[in-house]
């Protein structure tokens, strides 16, 4: 059976509605919005598109807080993405690979607090991540700096804060400086560390 491109399209329309709503709405009405959207794309649907929707879910039950449905959503979405082999699929999917759907679930880890999973994948990515990308590697490092702080490694967790700053020191980004308060909030209770303490001093120096 054909793809149908038009339903392809709009399941991508209610998926990254599913994803803005989770983000800064009800996370309960994005976990609905994702599962509608895969049901209405069917399973005929393109893989690496169906591994995006499948992700998208995951990260909708990690916003609600539901870490076992979160986890069974990210081995969807791995297995989708297993099954792509050259098929017909829409542009916007272009992205969409091994690694990056690593650092999707690192990152959907790193919120769930399971930094016993998350730090592994996220020092994986990090070496083999291009360096002249500082807005996206300074995001991962973000994401490592606190899995680290979760797994109670603050001297480490303030070494990969220390990269995010300087990188994110170029970028002129909202969401990386909205990243870096959280880290450092993660921080704070660290201050007394002499990496931590450290790094806060430099942060406070005016730039």
């Amino acid at each position: 059976m054909g793809v149908d491109r038009v339903l392809v399209v709009r399941g991508h329309g209610v998926t990254g509605a599913a994803y803005q709503v989770s983000n800064v709405g009800d996370p309960a009405e994005g976990v609905a919005l994702a599962q509608a959207a895969l049901e209405a794309a069917g399973p005929h649907t393109p893989a690496r598109a169906r591994a995006l929707a499948w992700d998208r879910l995951a990260w909708a039950h990690v916003r609600s807080g539901d870490a076992r449905a979160a986890t069974s959503a990210l081995g969807e979405a791995g297995t989708a993405l297993a099954q792509h082999g050259g098929e017909d699929e829409p542009g916007y999917v272009y992205w969409v690979d091994e690694r990056e759907l690593q650092v999707m679930e690192a990152r959907a880890y790193t919120e769930l607090r399971r930094p016993l999973r998350a730090v592994p994948l996220l020092t994986d990515v990090l070496s083999r991540y291009d360096a002249t990308h500082a807005r996206e590697l300074a995001l991962y490092l973000s994401w490592l700096a606190v899995a680290l702080a979760d797994a109670n490694e603050p001297e480490e967790a303030a070494k990969a804060a220390g990269r995010m700053f300087d990188l994110s020191s170029d970028v002129a980004s909202e969401r990386t400086a909205h990243r870096g308060r959280v880290v450092l909030k993660r921080l704070v209770p660290y201050r007394d560390l002499p990496q931590v303490r450290e790094l806060l001093t430099r942060l406070r120096r005016p730039q």
